[in-house]
């Protein structure tokens, strides 16, 4: 009896792992294909977010030069049209870029990113008042000049953040 128990055991795992084995073989499939679409999402959203910071960096920083130049040039009384243009489009490229950041990085970029606005926003509406002739009291573009300079630490802080987020050692 023992011989033929023992065939009869080998006989049924020998069917089951047949039945089985496309079972097993279909789910290792789908499992792996899950593991697969996990990783090219993680890199899709990884260089989602590194183009966005890489605009928002460039843009910040463009606009931040902008503003500098033209507050320089409305001092010495020498701001252009030409000027106006193309600090303008610096400011609506700043603005475009800060906005698709807004719906993909996380709130610590947001948060330093907010701070820079905050400083390029108030220097570039003392920038149009001075342009304007229609200064606030205290306001002229040397001091407009010097809160300006806030916003170095600030840009240098976003970047720090946003390489943080991205895994890149300082």
């Amino acid at each position: 009896m023992g011989a033929a128990i023992a065939a009869m055991v080998v006989a049924v795992v020998g069917v089951l792992g047949t039945l089985f084995a496309p079972l097993v073989t279909t789910w290792a499939a789908r499992r792996q294909r899950a593991e697969e679409r996990e990783t090219e999402e993680r890199r899709r959203h990884f260089e989602e977010r590194r183009a966005a910071y890489t605009a928002m960096n460039r843009a910040s920083r463009h606009f931040h030069t902008m503003l500098k130049d033209a507050l320089h040039r409305l001092r010495d009384g020498v701001y252009t049209d030409d000027d106006r243009v193309q600090v303008e489009e610096a400011r609506r490229d700043y603005r475009d870029r800060y906005a698709e950041a807004q719906m993909i990085v996380p709130q610590a970029v947001l948060n330093a990113s907010r701070e820079v606005n905050v400083v390029l926003a108030a220097a570039d509406a003392i920038a149009k008042r001075i342009d304007r002739g229609l200064t606030r009291d205290g306001e002229s573009a040397e001091q407009a000049l010097l809160d300006l300079k806030s916003a170095e630490p600030r840009l240098t802080t976003m970047r720090r953040i946003m390489r943080e987020d991205l895994g890149l050692p300082d």
